[in-house]
């Protein structure tokens, strides 16, 4: 296997934090030679040296230079570094972290440091590459470190780090396990056979049957996943006045959009980033729909209308004390043939109110709210969450796929086992057929995990992860 471009004989270095005033900045190194190469920059060079795996060494990072002529040592910072002997360590080799203050200026100054003491700066992902090829971690593990990072809820955080712990990895085995039972058995009566007409009969399907089962599950999971991974988009909408921008400000929980009475305030959208009880969403606050001369605020008018035909749930709100009209009535029938809509009911807290309308078949849900008095905000957060994750399977039970990428391979290991049970019930094409199906599905299972995988692939799963990643 080639290896990306990257040299896993080089030492490598790169930052591991943000470069931007903190309390502290960490260097990262890994790789043939690294402890000496950072001992020869550093005070107490035989206190490193050695050092037990897992241990801290105090000292002072310097640069050996001269001033006058005469050889004069240059302490660039005061650091802890953390010492990780091979195999115990990330990436399966020899690393040294350098704790170091989290000024730019110093980390961007020991980096350099490394550079030019003979390591070579980090390619994006090369850390995480480098436990993958030494064994440190298979594919689910290692792109759920990146999910991780990425994560943008607790939620989508915990579901991630299950993925982290070796869930998934264990999951997709326990099917290998299942397919390779059935394959051993088969293959057995191929070769070792009393008569021929035994063989068709050898073929035990229950073990491929619960393989087919668990498989349909696992690529069904990746909806719930992706939603937890991307987020929704949710848009809120409805006539001028109706408290949308209040919403708005409600769900955020800060004053982001302009609340007035007078009609028209919102002429163009505004989003924001939301948690719909740990789902992830884009929410966009857009102006009230009506017709006006005003060339500004018609042109507000036509986004809303665009961002509703794109938008994965819609909130259409109404002044409970003005009622439905005609325009609210046309517009969510025609919206809600391309995403679910709430109807939100808001102004509650009046006493003029009008009753929540009867369920219609154009908005899945309606609920009773007042945005500026808070009431009903955790029903609407629940109708939300229960719309966009209907038909899918949003338990913490079982883990799922942590990207498409496994979700295409599983589908293919899916289709291959399927196609083995049909071919083994009609008989029509024998047994041998049957095994190479049951191989090839064990190959695409083999991509999840990194066991059988093109570089092509591997590249695209290690050059979006950040650099001291």
């Amino acid at each position: 296997m080639t290896n990306l471009g990257y040299s896993m004989e080089d030492p490598i270095a790169a930052t591991a934090t943000a470069l931007a005033p903190a309390a502290l900045g960490i260097v990262r190194t890994s790789g043939k030679g690294c402890i000496d190469k950072i001992a020869a920059v550093f005070s107490r060079p035989k206190a490193l040296l050695a050092a037990g795996a897992n241990t801290l060494v105090y000292g002072w990072i310097i640069e050996h230079t001269q001033r006058d002529g005469t050889p004069y040592d240059r302490r660039i910072d005061e650091v802890m570094l953390g010492v990780y002997r091979a195999p115990k360590s990330f990436t399966g080799e020899d690393m040294v972290e350098i704790y170091c203050h989290g000024g730019v200026s110093v980390v961007r100054e020991i980096l350099a440091l490394l550079l030019r003491s003979g390591f070579r700066q980090a390619e994006r992902g090369e850390y995480t590459f480098r436990a993958y090829i030494n064994g440190k971690a298979d594919l689910t593990k290692a792109e759920a470190v990146r999910e991780i990072i990425d994560s943008k809820t607790g939620a989508s955080r915990q579901r991630a780090a299950s993925r982290l712990s070796g869930g998934l990895l264990e999951r997709i085995n326990s099917v290998k396990k299942l397919i390779t039972d059935s394959l051993a058995s088969i293959e057995v009566a191929i070769e070792y056979p009393e008569d021929e007409e035994t063989i068709a009969d050898s073929f035990d399907s229950s073990k491929l049957t619960t393989a087919q089962r668990e498989l349909a599950l696992l690529v069904d999971s990746w909806r719930s996943e992706r939603l937890y991974q991307e987020g929704a988009k949710v848009v809120l909408c409805g006539r001028t006045n109706a408290g949308k921008s209040r919403l708005f400000n409600a769900l955020l929980k800060e004053d982001r959009s302009i609340v007035s009475d007078i009609e028209g305030t919102t002429r163009d959208y505004l989003e924001s980033t939301v948690s719909f009880d740990g789902i992830p969403a884009t929410i966009f606050d857009t102006a009230g729909l009506r017709w006006t001369s005003d060339p500004i605020e018609a042109q507000g008018v036509e986004r809303t209308k665009e961002l509703s035909c794109d938008a994965d749930l819609l909130l259409y709100l109404v002044d409970s004390v003005q009622g439905l009209n005609d325009e609210d009535k046309d517009f969510i029938a025609s919206a809600s043939k391309k995403a679910p809509v709430i109807l939100v009911w808001n102004k509650s807290d009046k006493e003029d109110a009008l009753p929540l309308p009867p369920p219609c078949e154009d908005w899945q849900d309606a609920v009773s709210i007042s945005a500026k008095m808070g009431i009903g905000i955790g029903d609407l957060i629940d109708a939300v969450k229960r719309l966009l994750t209907a038909g899918t399977d949003t338990t913490k039970d079982s883990v799922g796929l942590g990207s498409e990428r496994q979700k295409e391979s599983v589908a293919e290991a899916l289709e291959r086992v399927t196609h083995a049970l049909k071919t083994a019930e009609s008989g029509e094409y024998g047994l041998d057929a049957v095994v190479q199906d049951l191989e090839d599905s064990l190959d695409s299972l083999g991509e999840v995990t990194g066991e059988v995988t093109p570089d092509d692939i591997l590249e695209s799963i290690f050059s979006h992860f950040c650099v001291g990643k």
